[in-house]
């Protein structure tokens, strides 16, 4: 079954690295500090948070379909203000995952994709554009891991006990928040 398992998650990349790899470029200028369409977007995910966690929970398990189609959720979330972990574990929820499976296959299937960007990036000479030593470099990566791992053991065990209202409220909130202040200049 772990080989199986990793096939879904590579199956889950497609989409996202096919986005990264031919419209990285196009995806960052058309999206540069665009406020009201983050704003926009946070309020999707509210909705699609929201909306997943109240309709939706099985015991499906992950397969080869609706890893592709969590897939699509994680390219999605390449605009800037869709949360992720949000439209992954919503589309993993509304597929009939249990939140835990839900929540976990979320995580794991962003960690190749990070790797691939780092890739592509110290590939194309970009990586270390805003980095003055390969030491800060590793350091950086140390405690990005070290934390992430931290956060999402926790946010895992969050999703499992209270669910994904709370995630939800708090993209209503900050996308208010945005919205109001994209209009307001």
């Amino acid at each position: 079954e772990p080989k199986r398992y990793i096939g879904y998650i590579i199956i889950s990349m497609i989409p996202a690295a096919f986005l990264g790899v031919f419209f990285d470029d196009v995806i960052d200028n058309i999206f540069n500090r665009n406020l009201l369409l983050v704003g926009a977007m946070l309020a999707v995910t509210g909705v699609l948070l929201l909306f997943a966690d109240r309709k939706y929970e099985g015991n499906k398990p992950v397969n080869a379909s609706n890893a592709f189609i969590t897939g699509l959720a994680q390219a999605f979330a390449i605009l800037p203000g869709v949360s992720r972990s949000g439209a992954t574990i919503s589309t993993a929820l509304m597929l009939g995952m249990n939140r835990e499976e839900a929540a976990g296959f979320s995580f794991l299937m962003v960690i190749p994709l990070i790797f691939g960007k780092i890739a592509k990036d110290l590939v194309d000479g970009s990586f270390f554009e805003h980095i003055p030593s390969v030491q800060y470099a590793l350091i950086g990566f140390a405690a990005a891991f070290i934390s992430g791992l931290i956060a999402c053991t926790w946010m895992i065990q969050l999703v499992k006990r209270t669910g994904l209202k709370y995630f939800g409220i708090y993209c209503f909130i900050v996308s208010t928040l945005l919205l109001i202040y994209s209009f307001s200049n």
